[in-house]
């Protein structure tokens, strides 16, 4: 009798045994399902990262759009520029300077830049660039007797421009300071 229960107990423990196999194997499969889905899932979504990567413009510098050149929908040819973009830290501006002081300047000398939106305000700059060949008077200047006037373009950088103040195409005017114990003056028009 007590072997025939003992005997009883093993089967139960068995059959046990093999239902719960059965459903490990179960799961086992689900597991295995789940891990073909997710493997589906990732391709997936490494080919959408793809296409996004390709979608997805990133400027060669840093700075502020002054121009936006081509619109929303667009198709553009491969390295065709589709923004102006201006570094707001590496500004400058153009003036012109008359042939006859234009043998006073040199490169690397100060000058002050004071613009209309910031009349109050000095900007520190320095002669970056001299053109080498004199040129007519550009046509925005507005009296007759100036425009016919030869002039050389000078470039004067910015030596800092704090919280980004200035933006391009302000207007302005440039004192250039090339003796040292001159004292600055702005400019009277």
């Amino acid at each position: 009798v007590v072997a025939r229960a003992a005997l009883a107990r093993a089967k139960k423990k068995l059959a046990e045994a093999e239902l719960g196999w059965d459903r490990v194997k179960t799961k086992e499969s689900q597991v295995s399902a789940l891990e073909a889905q997710l493997k589906q899932a990732q391709a997936a979504l490494a080919e959408t990262q793809s296409v996004l990567e390709d979608l997805t413009i990133y400027a060669p510098a840093t700075g502020m759009i002054t121009t936006r050149i081509v619109d929303t929908g667009e198709v553009i040819v491969a390295g065709s520029p589709l923004f102006d973009i201006v570094d707001l830290d590496r500004l400058y501006l153009k003036c012109y300077v008359p042939e006859k002081q234009i043998g006073k300047l040199r490169l690397g000398l100060p000058a002050r830049i004071y613009t209309d939106a910031f009349p109050d305000t000095p900007f520190s700059a320095t002669v970056r660039y001299i053109s080498s060949t004199a040129e007519f008077t550009p046509k925005e200047v507005q009296t007759p007797d100036e425009r016919v006037k030869l002039v050389y373009a000078v470039k004067l950088y910015l030596d800092a421009n704090p919280e980004h103040r200035l933006t391009p195409g302000l207007p302005a005017d440039a004192v250039i300071r090339w003796q040292e114990d001159t004292p600055w003056a702005k400019p009277r028009w």
